[in-house]
């Protein structure tokens, strides 16, 4: 098989005779802050209240649990990323692995999609703590959605280092409004039952939460970690994405794992788990209860920037995904175009807005959310697989930072349980909207099949 290694002034083979090049610019401080900033989002700020309505004051858990699930994905994406840096790199390493066109076709789809979910999700939670602005209040929710999704196009299209400085900054507001609220919290620990469920309202202990219910929620909180995934499509962007790419994930996925827990503890803490289930912005009332002297309508642009932060992060990953796939023959070429003075794929992030404005359309915050879910642990299942086959093959490339087999292996297995409790105890609706964006994916391939 060829071995594709990509430097940072290496022109790419596979890239369209005369077209521009992406633009390498990323360093180790931006890709931690690009990993975190993509996980530190839309799932904390706006899904901590579904989670608490599901596990009750038992939602670290969920979280820990989720973490620990994420995190051996998130090290069989740094083994990968070391070894393959390349956009649309779960398409990439799928095709490697396996070599079967339609499974690429799907998967890398699947990816995009996945990430149009994200910022669909993402988006209604804007448009709620935007309501709570004054003189946005009488404006409909889903107009400031699309007016939303309508601007991160824009920052997406202005070009990469500018993309990356938004999230950077974005990343450093979103983490500090997080420790603010463990900050100004922390005064209520020790005050409620941390294993307290629904099914369980005495609590009592660990052993006292029902294990289906806590893989439940771990589903639902899996979300929040979404997002680590997107550092493989940015590599061809990245400083010796070798080192830069594996230790700059791990060290934002443990970042988000502390913050995640610690807000979880607070927000339980300050706020009874009932009330918090049924706020439309929880975190901004745990602050109203914790810290009465913080402006309500500061805490509503921390929200608005950390979610917005991982609408762009998802963004620009599923802009590089399409480029990379359209480069390497399996989307129409014209996806693969690259603006010679921006050196965004502007193509890409055109028909993304288009869609994204069609599927935040579709359903409400916590129904993608959900559905984005079960598209990314079918996804991890398969990737996972991929690292097991490729490390199994005699004589494939090594890269900068690897991992035991048994973590691939453990990966696919925790994934693989995630998605079968999701798909037997939940609703439809999600497993509905993730269906149809798989089967429509998959439709797309006879029209797109490489030649």
């Amino acid at each position: 098989m060829e071995t594709t290694t990509l430097t940072d002034t290496a022109a790419d083979p596979r890239a369209p005779a005369g077209e521009p090049e992406l633009r390498r610019t990323i360093g180790l401080g931006q890709m931690v802050f690009y990993a975190s900033g993509s996980m530190l989002g839309a799932g904390i700020y706006g899904l901590v209240g579904k989670a608490a309505g599901e596990l009750g004051s038992a939602v670290w858990l969920g979280f820990l649990v989720a973490a620990v699930a994420a995190l051996l994905t998130g090290l069989s994406y740094a083994a990968l990323g070391s070894r393959y840096p390349r956009a649309a790199g779960a398409a990439f390493i799928t095709h490697r692995a396996f070599g079967n066109g339609l499974l690429t076709h799907v998967l890398g789809l699947a990816v995009a999609c996945s990430g149009l979910g994200s910022i669909a999700a993402g988006s209604w939670v804007i448009g709620a703590n935007l309501q709570r602005v004054p003189f946005l209040s009488e404006v409909p929710v889903t107009v400031l959605t699309l007016a939303y999704l309508v601007l991160m196009a824009g920052i997406v299209y202005r070009g990469i280092r500018e993309s990356m400085w938004a999230n950077v900054a974005c990343s450093i507001v979103e983490a500090g409004g997080l420790a603010l609220i463990i900050l100004v919290g922390a005064k209520y620990w020790g005050s409620v039952d941390l294993f307290q469920t629904p099914a369980n309202p005495d609590g009592g202990g660990l052993l006292m939460v029902p294990p289906l219910l806590l893989v439940q929620g771990a589903v639902l909180t899996f979300f929040s970690f979404a997002g680590f995934e997107d550092t493989l499509n940015v590599a061809e962007e990245v400083k010796n994405p070798r080192r830069t790419l594996p230790l700059g994930l791990v060290i934002g996925m443990v970042l988000a794992c502390l913050l995640y827990v610690g807000v979880a503890i607070t927000a339980v803490s300050a706020v009874p788990w009932q009330q918090l289930a049924d706020a439309k912005a929880p975190l901004a009332d745990v602050m109203a209860k914790a810290a009465p002297w913080f402006p309500g309508w500061a805490f509503v642009v921390i929200t608005v920037v950390a979610v917005a932060n991982s609408a762009l992060i998802n963004y620009v990953t599923a802009s590089r995904l399409l480029y990379g796939m359209a480069r390497d023959g399996r989307l129409p070429a014209r996806l693969a175009r690259v603006h010679p003075q921006r050196r965004t794929p502007h193509i890409s992030i055109a028909l993304i807005l288009v869609v994204l404005m069609a599927l935040t359309l579709s359903g409400d915050s916590a129904e993608l959310a959900a559905a984005t879910v079960l598209l990314l642990l079918t996804i991890f299942v398969v990737v996972n697989a991929a690292l097991v086959v490729l490390r199994l093959r005699k004589n494939e490339a090594r890269g900068g930072f690897e991992v035991p087999l048994f973590v691939p292996i453990a990966g696919a297995i925790v994934c693989l349980a995630l998605l079968v409790v999701r798909m037997t105890s939940g609703d439809w609706k999600a497993p509905l909207i993730a269906g149809v964006l798989l089967l429509g994916s998959a439709a797309l391939y006879p029209l797109v099949r490489p030649k």
